[in-house]
């Protein structure tokens, strides 16, 4: 019995996925039986406080310590990384626009609170926003995790070092890495827990008639998303590596989908995303730039979510998008998307922009972003975990084909 108990107890030890599903049981069963005890909510708050907090800083030394040491040969795999990222995008931007065209949603536009009117009004603005935080302040930069800058100091700190410094300073930066990542282990130990809180919160919060309400809208985003992740994704893998992508996709939807779907924030599921390709043997100086990246430019969902909102309010306007504008605005979703923000909520304030394209005022596109924070508990934790298991799925998927290339050619 004593010893079955142990054997027990160390496979919780080893097996952090099945803690993780016991605590969304356990939160989910609290929820329902006494939904007025809000502190355990806040035990989520905490864990995705503590990813949010370390990711910047994990982000900044990783990069500047892979650049700084980097062996040559790494720009063909973030060239081809980058069109990946692109690439799924688009797509999905795409099968958006023909779900919005097959299965029409209206929308009731009435005055709903909670809409914010900070949204960009054009595509020029997100450009330019985009230019502009990619040269702030890095400290700034740091404390407000604005990745676009955190990627790009680093990259030029990294240069720097790779160029003047000696090996010891290196060494230094890279010693100084490792004892970040050995803290986002400790936190990361600590998700069982945290989600626990953060499904209390989520069931105990939200009632079931965003279900009723917006359903087929809900059915429609989910459905994309869906369709993104378990097919798009898998049949572009599929080619990249010339294998059955089906594993890797289960390992990565397992481990980084799963997390991302409760934190609802990509930049705070960055520090999952590079445990997990580390554990697959994927090389440091690569992932720990291409896991970044992709949380500001792998936005699948964010498409999905802009465009999809964008055609229903077209159909509840009573504007009936030709195909060429639909793919055009499959074209501004997908650059748009980049400039999306990698926190719970951030697509939502790009839909006025695509909104205007087909010239919806302002004022009738905010009324949808309000009816995106009601349904956003699950569009956001769907779209969430579609983008950032898209990351790791890519940069494990791009490693594993180089890696097969290079043992071709050494044959």
């Amino acid at each position: 019995m004593k010893k079955g108990i142990n054997n027990i107890l160390t496979t919780l030890r080893s097996n952090l996925m099945l803690r993780i599903l016991i605590g969304v049981i356990i939160g989910a069963i609290l929820a329902l039986i006494c939904p007025q005890y809000k502190s355990i909510a806040f035990l989520g708050t905490l864990f995705v406080g503590a990813l949010k907090a370390v990711a910047p800083i994990l982000v900044f030394i990783l990069v500047t310590s892979s650049i700084s040491k980097a062996q040559v040969g790494l720009g063909k795999k973030f060239r081809k990384i980058i069109v990946l990222y692109i690439m799924s995008t688009f797509i999905a931007a795409i099968l958006a626009v023909f779900a919005g065209r097959i299965f029409p949603v209206s929308i009731t536009l009435s005055d709903i609170a909670g809409a914010s009117n900070a949204a960009p009004g054009a595509l020029g603005e997100v450009f330019r926003n985009i230019v502009n935080e990619v040269v702030s302040n890095p400290v700034k930069a740091i404390m407000n995790a604005n990745y676009m800058s955190i990627l790009f100091w680093a990259i030029i700190t990294g240069l720097s070092l790779k160029k003047l410094a000696n090996e010891n300073t290196i060494h230094t930066v890279h010693d100084f890495a490792e004892s970040v990542s050995l803290v986002v282990k400790w936190i990361i130990q600590c998700a069982p827990v945290g989600i626990m809180g953060l499904v209390y919160g989520a069931v105990s919060e939200s009632g079931l008639d965003i279900f009723t309400t917006y359903g087929k809208l809900l059915l429609i985003l989910v459905g994309c998303m869906l369709a993104v992740s378990l097919i798009i994704n898998p049949i572009i893998v599929a080619v990249l590596i010339k294998r059955n992508p089906y594993p890797l996709l289960w390992q990565c939807l397992k481990e980084s989908a799963v997390s991302a779907f409760f934190t609802r924030s990509s930049a705070a599921n960055i520090p999952v995303n590079m445990n997990l390709c580390k554990r697959m043997g994927v090389d440091e100086d690569f992932y720990s730039v291409s896991i970044p990246l992709g949380s500001t430019i792998n936005m699948n969902g964010a498409a999905v979510t802009i465009t999809v909102m964008t055609m229903a309010t077209c159909h509840t306007m009573g504007i009936t998008p030709s195909l060429g504008s639909a793919m055009l605005l499959s074209i501004i979703a997908t650059l748009a998307a980049c400039g999306a923000s990698g926190v719970a909520g951030g697509s939502l304030l790009l839909i006025p922009m695509a909104c205007s394209l087909f010239g919806i005022s302002n004022d009738i596109a905010m009324q949808v972003v309000a009816v995106g924070f009601i349904i956003g508990v699950i569009q956001d934790s769907f779209e969430t975990a579609l983008n950032s298991s898209g990351d790791a799925f890519f940069t494990i998927a791009t490693d594993i084909q180089e890696r097969s290339n290079a043992e071709k050619q050494n044959k």
